[in-house]
């Protein structure tokens, strides 16, 4: 089963139009996340990671500001710090 999400994640990223692909609100995208999750812990933990950033990818989400740096916290109310933000987010926040 490993390989099998491997492979289907390896098809999606030649083969599926950039255009038509969603964008990703962390810094590594989801499908290299859960390539790596699959590759380094096998298919169970690569499968909770596509549950994991299909949860928490999403629109619904807001930029703010701690102390030290901006974070932006998703619609599950998941705080990811700036060093994980895709920059095109925060380019778009200025």
């Amino acid at each position: 089963m490993k390989y099998l999400l491997i492979i289907v994640i390896k098809f999606y990223q030649t083969f599926y139009p950039k255009k038509y692909r969603g964008k990703c609100l962390f810094k590594e995208s989801c499908s290299n996340y859960v390539l790596r999750k699959t590759k380094e812990n096998g298919f169970l933990s690569g499968f909770k990671a596509v549950q994991y950033r299909y949860k928490n990818c999403q629109s619904n989400y807001y930029l703010s500001y701690n102390k030290k740096e901006r974070i932006l916290i998703t619609a599950t109310k998941l705080v990811v710090e700036e060093s994980k933000i895709n920059p095109r987010i925060l380019l778009n926040d200025k």
